[in-house]
């Protein structure tokens, strides 16, 4: 046997554990933890500024991708800390869980994404420079790899007080990629900056020829956040509903407007972190809304006596944002984005109702309105309800012919099952014979589905390309929606090459953001890559799926080989489909992923709403772009 004793027992001194095991700290070293080192220390920022300390923050990305990041903030203590003995600023940086955040005193309320805190990054930085503006003088010490390898040396004088932290990600740590995705960043620095009102937060990319700047500063925080997204629609209530108030030392902020989609845009924050999930916070919230509401409706006798409304009814329609800062946040939940403190659901309960119950009073116009837009609601509810019922699959064997349009697999693991949702009767016979039956299940739909946009859910239940694919994946809609009981974890949107294809495509995606997005969220949904041309030079067959692989294919292939340009699926046999977008082994699927949920919602109801103006000032500034457009 193999010796076991104490000398076998490791220690990991300082910040060594993070460089063993950097997924434990930063969750992972793809492009998703690289970004997170950038908010960390943004966060640090952002702290100083809930506190009172600071009001400017700047996020710069230099060439070769470098990060900086500057406040005018306190300034990190540069003197000595009496356990370790060493300068304040070393021991935060050099040692885990160590900071000014667990004493209460010098921040009521913190941030960061994980709470790992500025050590992390300096761990996992292939060098880490901190620069400190306090006291009238200027500070600086830098790191390697978590190793200082200078002293806090002081040099000079300053008017000013901050901190200025550039660092460069460990490519020995972060091997797929050190490049940051300026969109992304750019995204959450102005979400930060609408969740805390009165800070100013710049970005500047300086990787390119020509510098990309941006900044972001919003007095009127959440409520200039909703008018943000509500932007391409038409307002039920004019005047944004908002309130905030502090109880026990727990800020809630509340803003709510009513728009005339049928969509519902709740969404909820802890401490500037995004709670997917939901928690306590969106729990009270929705409690109070259907109470109030339902309340108003009964008191001014505009309900009969045996209705009321749901709580789905009263979100129709509604764009909110709930932001909550917390001394002592507890998050769970699947990815950690779940606010679990019991006392926030009662909290935030009383502020919203107490809210909505004077705005209700003080503005009776558009109170009336709001109540209408939950009636129209709530009859679309009573409508839907056969129509929902008949998507609740029983068997394959089941009414509306529903099993003559669905050839299913025999797997009955949902891990390994797919579903091939197919345009057309002549692609989808040519999928049936060409698939693996074992695994592969084929729906084709006949012509568009409905545009979800602009339909409320009786309407898209009674529509039966959608009710088979309801039928088909076994999660059932709205609020019966189970993803648990998906049947298939290979969802494959396969459409022609063409802009029809295009634009079923996108019409099936704006159904599963709408009514199905944890499809989304668990990367179940993808998108089928058909090849454009088939080249044959004799018995040689190439398919190619762009215009660039078409000309480098001739350029290699010389002669004038025969070119079949695929208009649409229908015009390959079923072998031509199997080997070019079906076989595992050889096919090429986009995966379809959500970084930004606000982002899409707003994306979505520009090119699929009511409104025409801002999808067509879309299309001139982005018709440069087009390219293989049909005649």
């Amino acid at each position: 046997m193999n010796k076991y004793d104490a000398s076998n027992i490791q220690i990991l001194e300082g910040l060594e554990a993070v460089r063993k095991r950097p997924g434990m700290y930063i969750g992972t070293t793809g492009a998703r933890g690289l970004h997170h080192l950038v908010w960390e220390i943004v966060d640090n920022a952002i702290d100083e500024a809930l506190g009172g300390f600071a009001t400017n923050i700047k996020l710069e990305i230099l060439p070769d991708n470098i990060v900086r990041v500057t406040d005018d903030g306190r300034g990190i203590p540069v003197d000595l800390h009496p356990k370790t003995n060493r300068p304040a600023v070393e021991t935060i940086l050099t040692t885990l869980h160590s900071g000014g955040k667990f004493d209460g005193k010098s921040y009521k309320v913190s941030g960061g994404l994980h709470g790992v805190g500025a050590s992390v990054v300096n761990a996992l930085s292939e060098w880490f420079l901190v620069e400190i503006h306090r006291n009238g003088r200027a500070y600086q010490q830098r790191y390697e790899r978590g190793e200082p390898t200078t002293d806090v040396d002081n040099i000079g004088t300053s008017e000013h007080t901050g901190t200025i932290i550039t660092f460069k990600a460990d490519t020995q740590v972060f091997i797929e990629t050190t490049a940051y995705e300026f969109e992304l960043l750019r995204n959450r620095v102005q979400q930060l900056a609408f969740l805390n009102k009165g800070i100013q937060i710049t970005i500047i990319d300086l990787r390119g020829e020509t510098p990309v700047q941006n900044s972001y500063h919003y007095e009127g925080g959440i409520v200039e956040y909703v008018e943000f997204l509500n932007g391409n629609r038409a307002k039920i209530n004019q005047t944004i509903i908002y309130t905030e108030k502090i109880v026990d030392d727990i800020t809630l902020e509340i803003a709510i407007q009513y728009n005339d989609s049928y969509a519902s845009n709740l969404y909820s924050f802890a401490n500037n972190i995004p709670t997917h999930e939901g928690g306590m916070h969106e729990d009270g919230f929705k409690l109070a809304m259907t109470r109030v509401l339902n309340n108003y409706a009964k008191d001014n006798n505009l309900l009969k006596k045996d209705e009321s409304f749901l709580g789905e009814d009263t979100r129709e329609g509604l764009t909110a944002i709930v932001s909550v800062k917390h001394p002592n946040p507890q998050f769970e939940g699947q990815t950690k984005t779940k606010l679990g403190n019991p006392e926030v659901r009662q909290i935030t309960s009383q502020v919203v109702g107490e809210g909505l119950e004077r705005y209700l009073l003080e503005n009776p116009i558009d109170a009336r309105a709001i109540i209408d837009k939950c009636q129209m609601a709530a009859r679309a509810r009573i409508a839907a309800r056969k129509a929902r019922e008949a998507t609740r699959r029983k068997s394959p064997l089941d009414a509306l012919g529903f099993a003559s349009k669905l050839a299913d697999c025999r797997s009955k693991d949902p891990a390994r099952s797919e579903i091939y949702i197919v345009e057309g009767d002549s692609a989808g016979g040519s999928a049936k014979q060409g698939r693996e039956s074992e695994f592969q299940a084929i729906l084709p739909l006949r012509g568009k589905v409905l545009n979800v946009e602009k339909a409320r859910i009786d309407k898209i239940l009674s529509n039966k390309e959608i009710l088979s694919l309801i039928q088909a994946l076994g999660t059932g809609i709205g609020d019966e929606f189970e993803v648990k009981n998906t049947r298939y974890h290979k969802i494959v949107i396969m459409t022609d090459a063409d802009i029809d294809g295009a634009h079923i495509r996108t019409l099936l995606l704006t159904f599963f953001f709408r009514y199905m997005k944890p499809l989304i969220d668990l990367g179940y949904i993808y998108i089928a890559q058909p090849p454009l041309y088939k080249i044959q030079q004799g018995k040689r067959i190439e398919y190619v799926y762009t215009e660039e692989e078409l000309n480098k294919a001739l350029q290699e292939t010389g002669g004038r080989p025969s070119i079949q340009r695929y208009k649409g699926l229908g015009e390959m046999n079923p072998e031509q489909l199997w080997e070019t977008t079906m076989d595992p082994e050889q096919r090429t699927l986009l995966q379809v992923s959500l970084k930004d949920a606000m982002d899409a919602d707003q994306v979505f109801s520009m090119l699929m709403g009511e409104e025409v103006e801002p999808r067509k000032v879309f299309i001139q500034d982005n018709a440069i772009y087009a390219s293989n457009i049909d005649a």
